[in-house]
């Protein structure tokens, strides 16, 4: 997520009729928390809306009921937004969200980087199996020749067999240009607010990690660093630190219990992002640093 879209819902009803002091209330409340996760101000945008009467989605407010909102409509802000850029030249990478055996096994994903066509000779990573693009369906689920980045696609796997040879959170990538495999990767995180529960994370701490379409358990190997903010308002970098606390900035190295195919952030952000989970909750945001390869016994 590039962007961001806060759509403020019911500001007709009655103990609020459009009042500019509650609207602001919420904004103030919320732009901390958004910016701890990484959203700066010119990253988000407010609207104030009414679900029920319609106003300020498709047609402006009248003005004599909300005199301050001097912003756009929220169809019109999403319309504008900005297409996150992806290359269409670059090498392929097209994470698997979902795959199913009909005739043959097919994988569903979005095209992050680079285009395919069929015929195309494949790779299939972590697990290194080769394969060839036979139908590519578009999101209208009509067969096309070829697809590009930030497509949905469906496509047909040639050469793999069994439903098991693919699973979700592996990514298809061109045999010449394969797709990165870690186990163990250095990370720049965001702690947001952290469980009740387990207060700090800290040497051995586990949860869940969502990297694209790829979500397993990981584990927290090293804390390199940990930086948080002094009297002054500037961060304080601790490289001796043996925990991290809720809203704090850290380095970290993480294991992962399964190979992950990734990128480096600075290389493919869409493929080096990641969030923490545990008991159902975000608990930190971060990106892919550095990693150890992981050495794939290649079956091409």
């Amino acid at each position: 997520m590039q962007k961001l879209v806060v759509v403020v819902n019911k500001m007709d009803e009655p103990s609020v009729l459009w009042s500019e002091a509650r609207w602001s209330e919420i904004c103030t409340k919320l732009e901390p928390f958004l910016e701890k996760s990484g959203y700066s101000s010119k990253d988000v945008t407010y609207v104030p809306i009414s679900g029920l009467t319609g106003d300020n989605i498709e047609k402006k407010v009248d003005p004599k009921i909300c005199s301050w909102y001097k912003g756009d409509t929220l169809m019109h802000i999403l319309d504008n937004l900005p297409v996150e850029k992806r290359d269409p030249n670059g090498p392929l990478r097209l994470p698997i969200l979902e795959r199913v055996k009909e005739q043959g096994v097919v994988a569903h994903g979005k095209i992050e980087s680079g285009k395919i066509t069929v015929g195309d000779k494949i790779c299939v990573s972590p697990s290194g199996y080769p394969a060839q693009i036979g139908q590519i369906l578009d999101h209208k689920n009509e067969s096309v020749r070829y697809a590009r980045p930030g497509e949905n696609v469906q496509i047909t796997l040639i050469h793999i067999n069994e439903e098991g040879m693919v699973n979700k959170g592996d990514v298809i990538s061109c045999r010449e240009r394969v797709t990165p495999v870690t186990c163990i990767f250095e990370a720049e995180m965001d702690v947001l607010e952290l469980l009740q529960t387990k207060p700090i994370l800290s040497k051995g701490y586990s949860c869940v990690m969502h990297c694209h379409t790829f979500a397993d358990d990981i584990t927290i190997d090293t804390i390199l660093e940990v930086r948080d903010l002094n009297a002054a308002g500037k961060y304080e970098t601790n490289e001796k630190a043996k925990f991290i606390k809720s809203m704090q900035q850290c380095r970290v190295r993480i294991s992962t219990r399964t190979p992950l195919a990734m990128e480096k952030y600075e290389v493919l952000p869409q493929m080096g992002r990641f969030t923490l989970r545990d008991e159902g909750r975000t608990i930190a945001v971060g990106k892919i640093l550095k990693y150890k390869p992981h050495k794939v016994l290649s079956t091409i």
